[in-house]
């Protein structure tokens, strides 16, 4: 079982260990010093290795360039952005205007009827009659 997947590892990383991850390098590592005989595993990937660097690189033909470019994404301009920001910004300065709308009416309201009560209070104190009275 540990052979079968130094094999698999060989084959998705190749010979060089360095580009193995460091958990599995520890593995192989650790499998060759205890059977030699897999070192073999690693010769073959080595030879594999050696045909896939010796092999040239494609380079892409003009005619693939171009259809690539002509089927990426166009880049969106910024004034859609700024369109868009002045909108929010104008929304906030308007709900905050609202905000402080509601907010002083509703103070104002409560602030009124208690000066109202004050105000009836004082004048029922002024003629006499009795505090009891006026809050019937």
């Amino acid at each position: 079982m540990k052979a079968q997947r130094l094999h698999a590892l060989a084959e998705a990383y190749g010979a060089d260990l360095r580009r193995w991850p460091a958990s599995e390098r520890a593995f192989a590592e650790s499998l060759i010093a205890a059977d030699p005989s897999l070192k073999a595993v690693l010769d073959e990937a080595a030879a594999l290795d050696a045909l896939l660097d010796a092999a040239p690189a494609p380079a892409p033909s003009a005619v693939l360039t171009a259809r690539v470019l002509a089927a990426a994404p166009k880049a969106r301009s910024r004034r859609f952005h700024l369109d868009r920001l002045a909108f929010y910004l104008g929304a906030g300065w308007a709900a905050a205007a609202c905000a402080g709308v509601v907010a002083g009416v509703g103070l104002t309201s409560e602030l009124t009827a208690n000066e109202r009560a004050d105000a009836v209070l004082y004048q029922s104190s002024l003629t006499g009659v009795d505090d009891t009275e006026v809050l019937r």
